[in-house]
């Protein structure tokens, strides 16, 4: 949608097809039906380490349009924005459709025209206009500018629909995902004709996974969520990768931002054997001081049952109390002021380093954004064309670029579209 409005913004006749009824079906459950639409770090620099090996590819697309450019776009648009917790920003109506709804009249303002219900089932490059058997009509263009004044030795894309009908174009956008949340229609067609024309595709995965566990204790709290938790990994007792922020016990495993984040990683450990996810609940806070913490708790509560006492050490809810209880084996009746030293000690152990055993991770139908996809190296950055035919542009999660959850997945969107949608829109300029 952002490349399409661009591109028509520039002058450029544009036909956006879509295989759904409807435009924008996943963007209307991005960040849980709110819309994380970017991230608030201004620092392009410090923005594009957070997409690893793939940042340093973005700087060129970023210097075209970054997160401020995309918040003035849509406060243009009359989207109101707020910013949350780790600078994630939401519409402030707190609605996804918000965002939906101002691109649907970007496009109709620059009038954009929709195919809905129309499949691609492929695409023909560098066709001569003089060879193909609908050239002596108008040739329609899919996300590029319609010129019938092509000359008989002229290229141009031919895009099939599964209807039968064939659209001719001077120049392309696909921008068809990947393949997190098929029911959405992203199921990675684009990839099957990328590697017919003879594109390196990096075999999409899910990415930004929520993850089932063994444990069964977990799946008890589901609905849970702990705001900061610190998580480490660990395979053969040897420690792999840290993370901090939120956590969701779901009736499966855990999810949330922070173990999105490290489900990539997880599941390639998984192919080697056991990992074991351990939480710390209190990361702000060393062995010692939380020992002290222990003992102001049950000098207040001395005469307390410890299973009715531990509950009010935050972010101890009631279902997590009674699971650390159990975990600690002091008997959950004893009073407070009976707990020995070591018991004490042990329970801060525990406290720190809850170990939780990881299943899985969850398929495609549960990720947030998927990996894999084009090879970046075969992308100019600065137009986002293909090095293999310039008068192909590729935006959005069909590229091979791992990123965090936060906002960082839609900002790839809006960027890359735009840039896209730029520099096919502006190159349309033909002479008689």
């Amino acid at each position: 949608m952002m490349a399409a409005g661009r591109a028509a913004e520039l002058g450029a006749k544009v036909i956006l097809i879509e295989k759904n009824d409807s435009l924008g079906k996943k963007l209307l459950i991005t960040g849980g039906g709110r819309c994380n639409l970017t991230n608030a770090e201004f620092d392009t620099r410090k923005f594009l380490e957070k997409f690893k090996n793939g940042g340093k590819f973005l700087f060129s697309a970023f210097s075209q349009f970054s997160v401020k450019e995309t918040l003035e776009f849509f406060h243009k648009c009359g989207v109101e924005t707020k910013i949350e917790n780790e600078q994630r920003v939401f519409p402030v109506s707190g609605n996804a459709k918000t965002v939906f709804d101002a691109l649907l009249k970007y496009l109709k303002k620059n009038k954009v025209e929709i195919i809905l219900n129309s499949p691609v089932v492929d695409i023909l490059m560098d066709i001569n206009s003089n060879c193909h058997p609908h050239a002596g009509g108008n040739l329609d263009l899919i996300n590029a500018s319609l010129d019938p004044r092509l000359h008989g030795d002229d290229k141009v894309c031919v895009i099939k629909v599964k209807d039968g009908k064939e659209i001719l174009a001077r120049k392309v956008i696909i921008a068809t995902g990947g393949t997190s949340r098929p029911e959405t229609g992203s199921t990675g067609d684009g990839f099957a004709w990328l590697r017919k024309i003879g594109h390196a595709v990096i075999e999409p995965a899910p990415s930004l996974v929520p993850i089932a566990v063994k444990d069964d204790w977990v799946k008890k709290l589901a609905g849970l969520s702990l705001a900061n938790v610190k998580i480490a990994t660990f395979q053969n007792d040897a420690k792999q990768e840290t993370n901090k922020g939120k956590i969701i016990f779901t009736h499966f495993g855990l999810s949330g931002p922070a173990i999105l984040n490290m489900s990539r990683s997880i599941g390639e450990l998984l192919k080697y054997g056991e990992v074991i996810i351990s939480l710390d609940l209190f990361p702000s806070e060393n062995h010692g001081a939380l020992n002290l913490k222990l003992q102001e708790l049950f000098k207040e509560n001395h005469s307390k049952k410890f299973k009715n006492a531990l509950h009010a050490l935050a972010p101890l809810a009631a279902g997590l109390a009674s699971a650390i209880v159990e975990m600690s084996k002091i008997n959950p009746d004893t009073e407070c002021n009976s707990i020995t030293r070591e018991e004490r000690l042990a329970l801060v152990n525990i406290l720190k380093n809850i170990p939780i055993r990881a299943d899985k991770l969850l398929g495609a139908e549960k990720a947030i954004v998927s990996s894999g996809g084009v090879s970046l190296r075969e992308i100019d950055f600065k137009t986002m064309s293909s090095r293999l035919f310039p008068n192909l542009y590729l935006a959005g999660d069909i590229l091979n670029i791992d990123r965090p959850s936060g906002g960082y997945s839609l900002q790839l969107c809006w960027t890359t579209g735009f840039v896209a949608g730029s520099s096919s829109g502006k190159s349309e300029h033909i002479s008689n």
